[in-house]
């Protein structure tokens, strides 16, 4: 179940449909099942004061998950700056729409088990990303 919530920012057109339907198909191509995720979007600031709160960090980052898996249900919370999506969308050259994939994307494998600290960790969650990205149409 996907559970979509809006912060400090103005609400955005979702397909809450689309979505679901493609995280579930991404989770159970890793073996999982989707269980329950929140997406919660908000601006830079206030990711920035859940980055400092909960993981003591200060610096502004696209996406911070929260991970409730339990065995292979996937769970968790991903909090998500659209300010952050916008600019790495403007920076990488893809849509706004193909950007937010990709971030929503990120933190749905972090609940799958994938990392990122490591130049190969980083470099497998970049191909399941793609390989994910693949599975949706952008407008």
């Amino acid at each position: 179940m996907l559970d979509i919530n809006f912060e400090d920012i103005s609400p955005i057109a979702i397909d809450e449909s689309v979505l679901n339907n493609w995280i579930s198909t991404v989770c159970s191509n890793e073996g999982f099942t989707f269980s329950d995720v929140a997406l919660i979007f908000c601006s830079d600031d206030y990711l920035l004061e859940v980055n400092r709160t909960h993981l003591d960090h200060d610096y502004y980052t696209d996406i911070i998950t929260f991970d409730y898996t339990d065995n292979q249900d996937v769970s968790g919370d991903l909090f998500i700056s659209l300010d952050r999506v916008k600019e790495n969308a403007e920076s990488f050259e893809v849509s706004f729409e193909h950007e937010l994939h990709r971030v929503i994307i990120h933190g749905i494998l972090h609940l799958c088990g994938y990392k990122d600290k490591s130049d190969e960790d980083e470099k497998l969650m970049r191909s399941k990303e793609n390989d994910a990205l693949s599975l949706i149409s952008f407008t």
